[in-house]
């Protein structure tokens, strides 16, 4: 992890568009992975993934709980994005219009964030990850491709219309930092498509008067994150379907119906989970 990170500073030092970082692996890991091996052989190979999909679609839900279920650290730079936010760092001012505008944030700025917290993470011994919107664009599919080699990409696939009613439900604990979502989605099979539902994420009785709206949870905003988001971040997909590396997996409904087809998908669901009875 320490070796990704000095590499990451150096490809962001040289700012080249031409990216001709060699893999730091010397034996590919095979692509295969999730259909042939279990949680343990997978926490012994330090798991490298990447979780990629529209804003709103779960990346951050799935992620956490993979993460808990393989022992290595979720590392989101949404997250990481908003704690500069939240800080008096000399990014958040910057950081402030690009978000509140929707857009997308630089590459720079992403990887000098992302930087930050792989070092901090060696620091405390961490050691394979599970990335959480990075890459976003094609050239930091290419920073990532040059310095380490990711073992599987899952690409969560979610109809749009559901995107964006689950983005504009997005609340958050004002005091306690908690993820919860209002949205009751309830859309009744078309064209062959089956019903899909997805029961809201609500809070405990302590939280229910402390929610708030994330300030770029707008219907303008959301709209515009989705636009930029096809525009530029699905060629990422390609990019790792052509490595015979990408997961394609369609949400089926809300966590209790997704969680176990998901942990199936990855040859996962022999394992005591906790997770998802709590589900």
């Amino acid at each position: 992890m320490a070796v990704l990170n000095r590499l990451i500073r150096s490809a962001v030092a040289a700012r080249s568009p031409a990216l001709t970082f060699s893999s730091l692996s010397s034996s590919i890991k095979d692509p295969s992975f999730p259909a042939t091996t279990g949680r343990t052989a997978a926490a012994e190979r330090n798991v490298q993934w990447v979780f990629l999909g529209c804003p709103g679609v779960g990346k951050g839900t799935y992620a956490s709980r993979l993460s808990s279920l393989l022992g290595v650290p979720h590392i989101a730079t949404g997250d990481l994005v908003r704690e500069e936010l939240n800080s008096s760092g000399p990014l958040s001012k910057q950081l402030a219009e690009i978000v509140n505008q929707g857009k997308l944030v630089s590459d720079e700025i992403i990887i000098k964030l992302l930087s930050k917290r792989l070092e901090e993470g060696g620091a405390r011994g961490e050691s394979g990850f599970i990335l959480d919107g990075f890459p976003r664009t094609l050239r930091q599919a290419e920073i990532l491709d040059g310095v380490t080699e990711i073992d599987l990409v899952i690409n969560l696939k979610l109809r749009e219309d559901v995107l964006l009613e689950k983005c504009l439900g997005r609340r958050i604990c004002s005091q306690c930092g908690g993820n919860f979502n209002i949205a009751n989605i309830n859309i009744k099979g078309e064209n062959g498509r089956p019903d899909l539902s997805m029961a809201p994420l609500l809070p405990p009785s302590h939280c229910a008067s402390k929610l708030i709206a994330r300030s770029d949870d707008t219907e303008p905003v959301v709209k515009e994150r989705l636009r930029i988001y096809h525009e530029l971040s699905q060629p990422v997909e390609d990019f790792y379907r052509k490595q015979g590396k990408l997961l394609e997996f369609e949400l089926p409904g809300g966590i209790p119906e997704s969680w176990p087809k998901l942990l199936h998908a990855l040859n996962l669901d022999d394992h005591d989970d906790k997770q998802s009875a709590a589900a």
